[in-house]
C-alpha cells in the first residue's frame, strides 16, 4: 500500500472507493483547511490522482516534496508542467487508448450534425416552424467532402477510419508524415486551403495554442466547416466567432472551448454552430474504463514500481 495518496477529486464514485479499500487516501477537494492539512501531510503524499482538467498546481506541487507519481484521470497533459515533473524524478501517467473510440465518435457526431445541421432541425419540428414556415432549407452532405485532420495520433486515426465509409477523402497535418494512404500537409493554411471540413485532433499547450487563426479559417473558405474535440486553446475563438457570425466559413461543431465552462454567449446567438459541453469521453462505459486505468496506474506503482501507460 501507498503509505499516502492524495485525490483532487473524485474520478467515479466506485473507483475512489478501490482507491481508498488500497491506499491511504486523502480527499484534498473535501479539506476544510487545506495549508493545515499540508503542513501536516505534505512531506507523506507519494501520490497523487488527479485529471486532465485539474492537473496538480504548482504552489501544491511545491509543497508535496516526496511526491512519486502522478495518476491523471484523461488524455490531456497540457496542465502538467512536464519539465518540472521530470527535473524532480515524479512520473505521470494519463488514460489513452480506452477513450480513443467515444472521443472519435463524437467528432464523426459532430460533423454530420454540423453539416445536417441537426440541432436547427430539431428546432424546426419542436417549436412548429415546420408546419407554419413549410420545410426548413437545404443542408450540405457529407460525402464527396475533403477531411483535414490536425493530428493524426490514436485519435485523429480513428476518426479517419470512422469518416471513410461516409465518402470523404482524408488529408492530415502533423509533426511527422504517418504510414498510410492519407494526404500529407506540413503546412496547417495548405490543409486548410484543401479541406471542406477541418478536424481537430491534437494536444493543447503552448505548442498548438492558437495555431487555427484567422488565416487558417479564411483559407478554410465561405463553405467550410470546423470540428474541434482536441482543446478549447487549440483554435483563435474571437477569430472563430467572428468568422462564425460574418459566414467566412458556414459552421463549427465545437466539444470544447477556451473558457469552460463559461462559454462565450456569442455562441448561443449562431444557427451555424453546433455545441457540446465537453462530453467527448463522457459515456459510462468510458469514464469507467479511464477510472480503473487511473486504479490499475497505481496499483501497478504500489507493487513494482511502473506505470501501465506512462506519458513522463
Amino acid at each position: 500500500m501507498i503509505r499516502s495518496v492524495l485525490a483532487l477529486l473524485d474520478i467515479r464514485p466506485a473507483y475512489t472507493v478501490m482507491l481508498a479499500e488500497r491506499h491511504d487516501l486523502h480527499r484534498y477537494d473535501l479539506v476544510p483547511d487545506k495549508q493545515k492539512f499540508l503542513d501536516e501531510m505534505g512531506h507523506q503524499i507519494r501520490a497523487v490522482v488527479t485529471s486532465a482538467r485539474f492537473g496538480v498546481p504548482e504552489d501544491l506541487l511545491a509543497q508535496l516534496p516526496n511526491l512519486e507519481v502522478i495518476t491523471s484521470f484523461g488524455v490531456g497533459h497540457d496542465v502538467f508542467d512536464l519539465k518540472a515533473l521530470r527535473d524532480r524524478g515524479i512520473r505521470l501517467s494519463t488514460t489513452p487508448d480506452v477513450l480513443t473510440d467515444d472521443v472519435a465518435d463524437t467528432a464523426i457526431m459532430l460533423m454530420h450534425a454540423t453539416l445536417r445541421q441537426l440541432v436547427l432541425g430539431d428546432d424546426w419540428v419542436r417549436s412548429g416552424k415546420w408546419a407554419a414556415k413549410g420545410p426548413m432549407a437545404l443542408t450540405r452532405s457529407v460525402r464527396g467532402k475533403k477531411l483535414g485532420i490536425v493530428g493524426l495520433g490514436r485519435i485523429g486515426q480513428a476518426i479517419a477510419s470512422r469518416a471513410i465509409p461516409s465518402g470523404v477523402e482524408v488529408g492530415y497535418f502533423g509533426r511527422s508524415r504517418k504510414d498510410g494512404d492519407y494526404r500529407f500537409f506540413d503546412n496547417l493554411t495548405a490543409l486548410a486551403t484543401w479541406s471542406d471540413i477541418l478536424v481537430l485532433s491534437c494536444p493543447g499547450g503552448a505548442a498548438t495554442n492558437g495555431i487555427v487563426n484567422e488565416a487558417v479559417l479564411d483559407a478554410l473558405g465561405k463553405d467550410g466547416v470546423v470540428i474541434n474535440i482536441a482543446r478549447g486553446s487549440v483554435i483563435d475563438e474571437p477569430a472563430l466567432i467572428s468568422a462564425l457570425q460574418q459566414g467566412s466559413i458556414a459552421g463549427a461543431g465545437l466539444d470544447v472551448f477556451e473558457n469552460e465552462p463559461d462559454v462565450d454567449p456569442a455562441f448561443a446567438n449562431l444557427d451555424n454552430v453546433v455545441l457540446y459541453p465537453h462530453l467527448a469521453s463522457g459515456t459510462v462505459e468510458t469514464r469507467d474504463a479511464m477510472g480503473q486505468l487511473v486504479v490499475d496506474n497505481l496499483d501497478a506503482w504500489d507493487e513494482r514500481r511502473e506505470l501501465i501507460t506512462p506519458l513522463v
